[in-house]
């Protein structure tokens, strides 16, 4: 990491800590990090649990698509890793996860998934932009306060996988499966024939 992790920390954020050695075996890798600002510490975790609460109108599997589809679009080790995690623990389907880099060629992904995918493309790849169409897909499975949240979901993916890739946070090895990396999709060329090809004809 380019910043390295402290010798001692605030007594305000060993709850944190304590819950996260607990739940993974290890204190993530991005806690060392946050944990130098303990309230920035609570807010991100207080953030990412409302967002990943049981009662979220976004389903466990979406929720955690949505989290590694953003993580490989920004290239972010970390965050594949952990969230990887995550999506084995919650999809029944081991080829829809090694898939989903390429989601958009592959059968496996329902209407609903595809429609939240290419909202998370639109919403994270720079120069993509979220257009009506794309509002008026997901509202055939979410109203409009599901979708602020989801909105809030990849925008909340994208803070944290773009803070972990700055300051280069390593993966833990914490998902076996080898999910495949980041693929960005290209835009079709356009192809055409200037008058002058057509006259050479």
């Amino acid at each position: 990491m380019r910043i390295p992790a402290k010798q001692h920390y605030s007594f305000l954020i060993q709850p944190l800590l304590w819950l996260q050695k607990r739940h993974y075996g290890n204190v993530l890798n991005p806690a060392l990090l946050w944990g130098r600002r303990p309230t920035l510490f609570w807010l991100v975790a207080g953030f990412f649990g409302y967002l990943d609460r049981k009662s979220s109108p976004v389903t466990p599997t979406v929720r955690s698509l949505v989290c590694v589809r953003v993580s490989q679009l920004n290239d972010c080790e970390f965050c594949v890793d952990a969230n990887g995690m995550k999506l084995a623990e919650r999809c029944d389907s081991v080829e829809k996860i090694k898939a989903l880099a390429n989601w958009q060629c592959s059968d496996l992904f329902d209407q609903q998934e595809q429609a939240v995918l290419a909202y998370v493309e639109a919403i994270t790849i720079t120069g993509q932009k979220v257009d009506e169409a794309m509002i008026t897909q997901l509202k055939q499975w979410y109203n409009d306060d599901a979708i602020v949240e989801l909105t809030a979901l990849i925008a909340f993916q994208n803070l944290s996988a773009k803070f972990n890739t700055a300051l280069d946070v390593p993966k833990q090895d914490f998902c076996s499966l080898p999910i495949q990396p980041h693929e960005i999709p290209k835009p079709q060329q356009k192809s055409f024939t200037s008058p002058s090809d057509d006259n050479e004809r």
